[in-house]
């Protein structure tokens, strides 16, 4: 059993299960890099406010940036035997400095450490997650421009509604991802960084000292993260330590994004289907069947399908657990890491191997153009010219209802009537201008209240 940060009011050891069901450090090991960050910043303003020599604080400086450059070369190991990623730091500073680092946790509670440390993650992993969704929409853009200038149909109801640009249809996505971007932006400008709030009333160092030491030293040491991990004078301490709004409000981005994502793979899905066949998924992104062996399967997409269910129900966990807490910090809200951490690596895989598979796609221009046959595509355009030509809009709509009814349950297209049975249903038509109005070009050009 390792040393813990507390324990001096007990007698009795802690139950080896109670162990085992309080431990965080399985997942919160990722908060190791910014727990350390965050020591070093606290090093310097215990120094500042004359709780540690100048010797002691360049001890303990020294140490943690050893375990900051081993976490970045990859060589920290976490001790599964300690409660948290925090207590591990903590011990590994005993060991090597002995009762220097005892003098660390003044003015500190894990209570304000845990969350300084998660919102240094969430700032720097929004950052990783704007830049993969950045990727995401290159692949779109480079999609687009291979395939300008294709019409496909256009779908409402998943029924063919009207002719459209796929680059209108592929931009769609686009526009998803570029408001995902400005969402998570917001988000992270709204964490706000800071130090002092201790267990829940404070500390006996002013808010402006902490504030201020703090980012001399990442205007200095630290500078790589001087943007990022402003930090700022606390100025409610209890909601610093209870507040997990930005955490709820990150894992209800992501949900987002997984549902945009899960739209253009269920379209994508649909698309590389033998009935529509619009569209080909390399194999490098597709799987096969055990049994069948003709089998090509988008599991890559059906995944980013599914996985949307985990995201939410990450969202419906953290809402759950949060709603019902009394001010300020309660254990519960040890649970908020396992949901944030997984949401994150969802998402981030989720954008990357979509980013490659979008890459890949090949677009079936003679199966589209037999889709773009179909004449109801082009009964919103028959409406306008009966229009164009003084008949009322809502009498022109059921004349070209009627029009379409008639065709199907004879199954004469519209364009093989003669001009005298087009004229049985409006004396407006002339049967050449309107065999020139099934024209998918025609169509998407007409349409001009779109700014391109």
């Amino acid at each position: 059993m390792t040393k813990k940060l507390w324990g001096g009011r007990f007698d009795k050891e802690t139950d080896p299960l109670v162990e085992k069901f309080t431990k965080s450090i399985r997942f919160d090991y990722k908060l190791a890099t910014y727990d350390v960050l965050g020591s070093i910043l606290h090093t310097a303003v215990l120094a500042k406010a004359g709780y540690l020599t100048q010797l002691e604080a360049e001890s303990l400086t020294s140490e943690l940036n050893k375990i900051f450059d081993e976490i970045k070369v990859g060589n920290f190991k976490a001790d599964d035997n300690c409660e948290d990623i925090h207590t591990n730091i903590q011990n590994i500073l005993e060991n090597k400095l002995g009762d220097v680092a005892l003098k660390l946790h003044m003015a500190r509670s894990r209570n304000d450490q845990v969350v300084y440390a998660t919102k240094l993650f969430c700032k720097m992993n929004i950052g990783y997650l704007q830049s993969d969704i950045i990727n995401l929409i290159s692949a779109i853009d480079e999609l687009i421009v291979k395939n300008e200038g294709i019409i496909i149909p256009g779908f409402t109801h998943m029924q063919h509604a009207q002719p459209v640009y796929l680059k209108d249809y592929l931009g769609t996505y686009k526009k998803m991802l570029l408001r995902d971007i400005g969402r998570l932006e917001y988000i992270s400008n709204n964490i706000k960084i800071t130090m002092g709030a201790g267990a829940l009333a404070g500390a006996p160092i002013s808010a402006e000292e902490y504030s201020r030491t703090a980012n001399e030293i990442l205007n200095g040491e630290l500078k790589e993260f001087k943007e990022s991990f402003h930090v700022e004078p606390t100025v409610n301490s209890l909601d610093a330590v209870s507040d997990r709004d930005f955490v709820i409000e990150i894992i209800s981005a992501l949900s987002i994004i997984a549902m945009h994502l899960s739209r253009l793979s269920e379209d994508l899905i649909i698309w590389s289907t033998q009935e529509f066949g619009f569209v080909d998924i390399d194999e490098a992104f597709c799987t096969g069947s055990s049994l069948m062996p003709q089998k090509k399967n988008p599991d890559v997409l059906e995944l980013i399908r599914g996985y949307t269910g985990r995201l939410n129900g990450n969202l419906i966990s953290i809402l759950t657990m949060m709603k019902g807490l009394p001010l300020t910090y309660n254990r519960d809200m040890q649970l908020d890491k396992e949901p944030l951490f997984n949401s994150f690596e969802i998402i981030s895989l989720e954008l990357k191997v979509l980013s490659g598979l979008v890459k890949t796609l090949k677009f079936n221009k003679n199966k589209i153009e037999e889709s773009l046959k179909d004449e109801s595509l082009y009964a919103t355009d028959l409406v306008y010219y009966l229009v164009d030509r003084k008949v009322p809009f809502k009498e022109a709509h059921t004349i070209i209802g009627e029009l379409v009814k008639y065709s199907i349950n004879s199954g004469i297209k519209i364009k093989d009537m003669p001009e005298q049975k087009l004229k049985e249903f409006s004396d407006s038509f002339k049967k050449e201008e309107i065999i020139a109005l099934f024209d998918p070009r025609k169509s998407v050009e007409s349409k001009i209240s779109i700014k391109r």
